[in-house]
């Protein structure tokens, strides 16, 4: 055998070991603790790809293998082929979700407790908060940000490249057109909000729906990348988010639904689920999926209002009961050790961060006070999750409940906080969780959904402001408990007590008028300067109006052509 003959044969060899050598222990590579150890493919890295995608007011009914009547036979594949995370949970509404996911903290954690951030307000996600992105990047990921930010920008530091994104292409707000990407967030408050990294994005702007927009912007990205170094690609959606547009060759499929806010709503989803296909199939065809983890997530829950469906869940988008946060959600991934399962372990959106990190090969430190958990082991192997409660919110300055009170709350707990906790099977909500109905599919009439029309109605008791559910036994919360188990309510007051606590103060600062994008160009964008945050910071919290009058002496507020 000559040397050439010798090496060839040396070489099948090799080959064929690696080849057993996966085949026996390459179900361990989809456990991060393993996966370390094993043959990885020459030349590519431990670390896996992760593609996150985010899309905005899905509802918990509006997937196929939900039993809704909506086609999604992209979200059934990979989620049948993956695993469907049916006890999962994220917040009520967009800012708050995104934090939690960027942060792994709670609200309470990080000063963003109440409502969402608004576009006028100097307001963003805490920089002292070291970011998923920016931990994933020291571990070696190039990191790439697509769609919908909404965790502020009043300054260039808030900007999602300056929040650990090398790339971002997408919009700072929560909504807005999705053609022609303007929001008016009032009358006479109007602007553009296309971004390309820092800058207004007018040069790429064709004027096409965003859902096709984005979808082409992370395939490109998918293939001007090298598939041998980590990638982590935040996809966030602005579907299925109100105004509800879309192409007419989506809406032609659901002639059959009589109401019009449904049936534009069915369309996006539709066109969702094409977009999500056409990331697969670049994962696929650009040599990334062998070693992708994919998540899929819901930012809240559905608004019926706008042709979403939470059924048989109580609530909607807005509120605490389940219908608000709990989420459609899977894991697609070919390194899942248990594939086309389902997984009833308690997660919390705040789980992707160490989740994420972790299994990217990335650090944790010890003084993020984290209060996610690693549930890798629990999606991919089946196993129980770490996590056993779930602070959903403590809001301090939502206090609407005319009826709460120390009293009511043992007092241990002013029950006029809006407030919800799950701890095991149980769930405490405090003050006014939000509206409460139950809403069935809207698929069999032609009136408006504002007409609230075929739900049930709730008629509140009055001075009702505690409500107790087991969440296990009664997942639609039509069975009080609060008056059976007195016991219990107070334990959860007590946990709630013990949060309130670590709680930092609530960030939700006034208007600040200097953020019309008049003075922008006609952009939504960064108005603050680093003096003007010094100045600011030496004023009390209310004296923004004072600011922008100083700022106008200025000449810094003079509108631009």
């Amino acid at each position: 055998m000559d040397a050439r003959t010798g090496g060839a044969f040396l070489l099948t060899l090799f080959t064929t070991f690696c080849s057993v050598v996966h085949s026996t222990y390459g179900p361990w590579k989809t456990s991060y603790h393993a996966s370390r150890g094993n043959h990885v493919a020459e030349g590519r890295s431990s670390q896996p790809h992760i593609i996150f995608i985010m899309v905005d007011d899905q509802g918990f009914r509006d997937v196929g293998y939900h039993g809704s009547e909506i086609k999604t036979p992209t979200l059934d594949r990979l989620a049948a082929t993956g695993v469907k995370l049916e006890n999962y949970y994220v917040q009520p509404l967009c800012s708050p979700s995104r934090s939690q996911l960027m942060t792994g903290r709670y609200q309470i954690h990080t000063g963003l407790q109440h409502s969402i951030i608004r576009p006028t307000q100097p307001n963003c996600l805490p920089l002292e908060n070291v970011t998923l992105p920016q931990k994933l990047k020291s571990a070696g990921y190039s990191t790439h940000m697509v769609g919908k930010w909404h965790l502020g920008f009043y300054k260039r530091g808030c900007m999602p490249t300056q929040r650990g994104f090398d790339t971002f292409f997408g919009s700072l707000l929560g909504s807005g057109d999705y053609y022609t990407h303007y929001k008016c967030d009032s009358p006479g408050l109007c602007g553009y909000d296309l971004h390309e990294g820092e800058e207004a994005a007018w040069e790429q702007d064709h004027g096409v729906y965003s859902t096709t927009m984005y979808t082409q912007k992370a395939v490109n990205i998918l293939a001007s990348h090298d598939p041998k170094r980590p990638i982590f690609l935040y996809l966030a959606y602005q579907a299925v988010h109100s105004p509800l547009q879309v192409p007419a060759r989506f809406l032609e499929r659901y002639k059959s639904i009589p109401n019009l806010h449904r049936r534009k709503y069915a369309a996006m989803v539709s066109c969702l689920d094409e977009a999500v296909r056409n990331i697969t199939l670049a994962l696929k065809h650009y040599g990334y999926y062998d070693n992708t983890v994919l998540v899929y997530s819901s930012d809240n829950g559905g608004q019926p209002m706008a042709g979403g469906s939470n059924w048989p869940l109580r609530g909607s988008k807005g509120t605490y009961w389940e219908g608000g946060i709990r989420a459609v959600g899977f894991v697609h991934s070919p390194l899942l050790v248990k594939k086309g399962t389902t997984s009833r372990a308690l997660m919390h959106i705040t789980d992707w961060y160490p989740t994420l990190v972790t299994l990217g090969e990335g650090t944790l430190d010890e003084n993020q006070n984290l209060d996610g958990y690693d549930v890798w082991e629990a999606i991919s192997e089946g196993r129980p999750s770490p996590r056993l409660d779930i602070l959903h919110n403590i809001d301090p300055i939502y206090i609407k409940a005319k009826n709460g009170s120390w009293k009511a709350g043992f007092g241990i707990w002013n029950t006029a906080v809006q407030a919800a906790l799950r701890v095991g099977d149980w769930k405490l909500l405090t003050g006014v969780p939000g509206y409460g109905d139950w809403i069935p599919p809207q698929t069999f009439s032609t009136l408006l959904l504002a007409n609230r029309w075929h739900n049930e109605r709730i008629s509140w008791q009055r001075g009702k402001s505690i409500w107790l559910f087991n969440i296990t036994a009664d997942p639609y919360e039509r069975v009080d408990l609060s008056r059976r188990y007195p016991h219990v309510v107070k334990k959860m007051l007590f946990r709630l007590l013990q949060y309130n606590k670590t709680a930092v103060p609530c960030r939700y600062p006034p208007k600040d008028y200097r953020s019309n994008p008049q003075y922008n160009g006609g952009v939504w964008g960064p108005w603050y300067t680093d003096g003007d945050e010094e100045e600011d910071n030496n004023m009390l919290p209310y004296d923004l109006e004072k600011s922008w009058k100083k700022a106008k002496r200025r000449g810094k507020l003079k509108r631009q052509s």
